[in-house]
């Protein structure tokens, strides 16, 4: 399974960015989605989740009411649209899939992962 991870940059404080992610190698529809992220210093973080059909969607509290997680199972393809960005929301974002068709938190329960798409959000 490959993940291909597009659409960071760099963006003002309160401006959006989409992400997505293509997913190959696989049949999409398996797998639960996840975005985590990685800020400099910092260990990997939860962002985003949702499972085979895009429900069961969970957030991180910080992200809340400004992240939405959704998916094309059509074009095998997860995004996270991120509105009201925070300088704090900069990091590296990886998408990851899932060991089963369900949502999850945690890393260990996803086995494959993207190469990681840079976000920066000046103030």
């Amino acid at each position: 399974v490959q993940l291909q991870a597009s659409g960071g940059g760099l963006v003002q404080a309160g401006g959006s960015l989409r992400l997505s992610c293509e997913v190959s190698g696989r049949t999409f529809s398996n797998y639960g989605m996840g975005w985590f992220r990685q800020a400099p210093g910092k260990e990997r973080e939860f962002v985003a989740t949702l499972n085979w059909i895009g429900g069961n969607t969970y957030y991180a509290d910080s992200v809340k009411g400004r992240f939405t997680i959704s998916r094309d199972n059509a074009k095998n393809t997860v995004y996270l649209q991120m509105n009201s960005l925070k300088p704090e929301d900069t990091a590296v974002y990886y998408c990851a899939a899932g060991k089963s068709v369900w949502s999850s938190k945690n890393f260990q329960d996803y086995n494959y992962w993207g190469q990681g798409t840079v976000v920066t959000v000046s103030s």
